[in-house]
């Protein structure tokens, strides 16, 4: 690391050396360390003035301390985003407070129960359960005083009533998860106890049927639009076309990408294993061009760090890419190709599908490769398989009108 001439003084000053390693071990440009420590010398000066220890860096302290730095005429780093790093630092070290937990409330702690319920027991993918446990905290505020937690005498009526409100401002899509969180909630509360018997079939059903619609699938120009959009001689480029590459070709969901590990990648037998809904592992092959791409990021665009993940961010603080980080390379790219709708992840694992399947490749082969637990799921693609669909397809009747 490059010596620091800046210099902390007060009570932060034994810890300055250190924060500086760690954000330069983070990554964060020179530029940036040096603005992080001239702030970290206010925050010390300011404890100083006011007669004050790292100890008595609270929340509502630092909060103090963005206003005296307003008032003295900063016009940077003026937010309490601004002193997270430092805060973090201090925190890890144990010399300043940690942040004070919010009290639960009795439905807070339902609903915390319900979480660790869909993540132990059911073993239900990070989105599915934030969205489950959106439902279940709204079913619950619909209840009567006192909050929703009388559930001994939860009737039939109430869950229809529930659930006919809803589908009064929601689409069909939203309604589905609406009624499969509402179910799932309603299994929690019987096994836990909390109901007499097993309410979850007094949910109505939602409108609509699983294979009616039709996949969106991208056509093949606008693939390679997606994927020359991306510059290859920058290390962005170089992860984006490689997280491309896996969506478009694999098929994978844009969780999997972005749980891939390094060690899920035998280059010597060409797999790489995914860990998919309901934390199932499996193995696919790895393709010549999805290696290829994956190593160019691998070789000549990640930053050396401990993150064990395939798929990080390039600029500090390093650290794994989360699934809508994955969405967000998607959206990027598809406004560069001037995509019109624009694409999001799931339509690239729509048109690896329907890909698969345009190449001579069965239902079933599909649905390996996607990991459908189901058949019907997999089913639906049959209705973009129009070669195959037009050899069934019967003559119109003649004369008819």
């Amino acid at each position: 690391m490059k010596q620091r001439t800046l210099r902390v003084a007060g009570p932060l000053a034994p810890y300055a050396d250190s924060f500086a390693v760690r954000l330069t071990a983070q990554s964060y440009k020179l530029l940036t360390v040096d603005r992080q420590l001239r702030l970290m010398g206010h925050v010390s000066r300011w404890l100083s003035t006011n007669g004050l220890g790292p100890g008595d860096l609270t929340e509502r302290r630092v909060d103090e301390f963005l206003v005296a730095r307003r008032a003295e005429g900063y016009t940077q780093l003026l937010s309490s985003l601004a002193v997270m790093p430092l805060m973090g630092h201090l925190r890890e070290l144990g010399v300043a407070p940690a942040p004070v937990p919010v009290p639960l409330t009795a439905v807070d702690e339902l609903v915390e129960c319900f979480r660790s319920y869909l993540v132990t027991e059911r073993g239900l993918a990070t989105p599915t359960v934030r969205s489950y446990v959106d439902v279940g905290r709204l079913f619950l505020s619909h209840r009567p005083d006192p909050p929703g937690l009388e559930l001994l005498d939860l009737s039939a009526a109430e869950i229809t009533e529930f659930v006919v409100s809803e589908c009064r401002h929601r689409s069909v899509g939203s309604i589905a998860y609406v009624v499969c969180g509402l179910r799932s909630l309603l299994r929690f509360f019987y096994v836990d106890g909390r109901t007499a018997r097993d309410l979850a079939q007094a949910v109505p059903k939602a409108p609509g049927w699983r294979v009616t619609w039709l996949p969106r699938s991208v056509d093949a120009e606008t693939v390679s639009k997606l994927l020359k959009s991306c510059d290859r001689r920058t290390r962005t480029g170089r992860r984006d076309f490689a997280i491309l590459n896996l969506l478009v070709r694999l098929g994978l969901r844009r969780g999997e990408v972005a749980a891939l590990r390094l060690d899920d990648i035998d280059w010597r037998a060409g797999e790489l294993v995914v860990r998919g809904k309901g934390r199932r592992e499996e193995r696919l092959p790895l393709t010549v061009d999805v290696g290829q791409a994956v190593a160019g990021w691998l070789r000549r665009g990640r930053p050396s760090c401990s993150c064990p993940n395939v798929f990080t961010r390039v600029h500090a603080p390093l650290g794994a890419l989360s699934p809508g980080a994955v969405t967000n390379v998607v959206l990027a790219a598809s406004k560069r190709a001037g995509a019109d709708p624009a694409v999001n992840a799931h339509r690239l694992r729509h048109t690896a599908a329907t890909e698969m399947l345009r190449a001579g490749a069965g239902l079933g082969e599909v649905g390996q490769v996607l990991r459908h637990r189901s058949q019907l799921t997999t089913a639906v693609y049959a209705k973009v398989d129009v070669d195959s669909l037009r050899t069934i397809a019967q003559s119109w009747p003649r004369g008819a009108a």
